[in-house]
């Protein structure tokens, strides 16, 4: 463990305190599990989530791409169309998802992971 992030009080100001920070945002990794996948247009991404506002997915979407874990293609202007892949950076953040993946069928009720499953 780094020396930032050794002391329990000090969680949040140490590499994995600021990334959690970034990834608990509400749906960055409901985003980023869906283009695991592969590229996906705007509308597609925002079916897949379910329930995130244009307004916010726009707002996460442009967050992501300035992080860096994102990449934007447009299309065309006219009628607008652009699609959304994961650059290398975005694509590490599957063990991520795997890691919880496995914890919720560990530890979660089945009810729960099972309904995410279906």
């Amino acid at each position: 463990m780094s020396e930032r992030c050794q002391s329990h009080h000090d969680v949040r100001n140490c590499p994995a305190g600021e990334a959690i920070d970034i990834l608990q945002e509400k749906w960055m990794l409901h985003i980023v599990h869906s283009l695991l996948a592969g590229p996906k247009g705007f509308n597609e991404i925002g079916r897949e989530v379910g329930g995130c506002n244009p307004t916010t997915l726009t707002q996460r979407l442009g967050r992501l791409e300035h992080l860096g874990l994102v990449e934007k293609t447009v299309h065309s202007v006219t009628p607008p169309r652009c699609s959304y892949d994961l650059t290398n950076s975005g694509r590490e953040l599957e063990n991520v998802i795997a890691s919880i993946r496995s914890w919720a069928q560990n530890h979660l009720p089945n009810s729960v992971t099972e309904a995410a499953e279906r």
